[in-house]
Parts: structure tokens; sequence; C-alpha cells
């Protein structure tokens, strides 16, 4: 089975299209350096009964606010591991996140890796 990091990160609306342009960027990195699936998804429908607002109360998103929910599918844990140090000695990621200039808190994003448990 394979291996997905997922990503839940509050942005401001007005950073949406800043956003869009880096997560673009990181992609074709991502993919470059091995990943079999990168993908980033807007908040469309994270309000209706059914959601209870899981989605905004789990990003701690306020006013203004969206929710993007992104994922990195690789082979296994181990693969991860190899695509990610790559991807983090690559220069075109330290040239396009400077800390201080992101279009979302980095201190805000909830992150974690899933072993993949049913692939239809």
């Amino acid at each position: 089975m394979s291996y997905v990091d997922g990503y839940v990160i509050p942005l401001l609306e007005s950073n949406i299209d800043s956003y869009k342009k880096l997560a673009e960027k990181m992609g074709a990195i991502w993919m470059e350096h091995g990943a079999l699936a990168y993908k980033e998804c807007i908040a469309e429908d994270i309000d209706s009964e059914m959601s209870n607002g899981a989605f905004r109360k789990a990003a701690n998103s306020s006013d203004g606010e969206t929710v993007i929910f992104a994922f990195v599918v690789y082979e296994s844990r181990k693969h991860r591991d190899q695509v990610n140090q790559k991807v983090f000695q690559d220069p075109r990621v330290k040239e396009s996140c400077d800390e201080n200039n992101m279009p979302f808190e980095i201190n805000r994003m909830i992150m974690g890796g899933f072993d993949v448990m049913v692939d239809l």
C-alpha cells in the first residue's frame, strides 16, 4: 500500500492567488523528485450540516479565511522520506519558501503521514 502526507491549512482569502502559485511550484518539485501524486484543494463545501464545520475547527480558521486540504502520495513511508530529503535540499524550495514572506502561517498548518488503508 502507498503512503500519504496530508495537510490542512487556514488561508486568508486575499492570499489565494499567491498560495496557488507557490503550490504549483512546490507540486512540480515534489513530482520531479518522485511523488506519485500532489493535490492542493480549496474548501468549497465545508460548512454543511453534515460536516459540522469540522474542517474549519481543525484549521482554526477565522472570518476572511478559507481552508486548504492538500496531500502528496508516495509508494511507501521509505519512499516519502527519500523524496522529501531531495525536495528539502532542492534550492528552488529554499528560494520560494521564505518563512517571513509566505502566503500562509506555517505554524498554523496541520500535517501528518498516513498509511493508505484502502486504495480502490
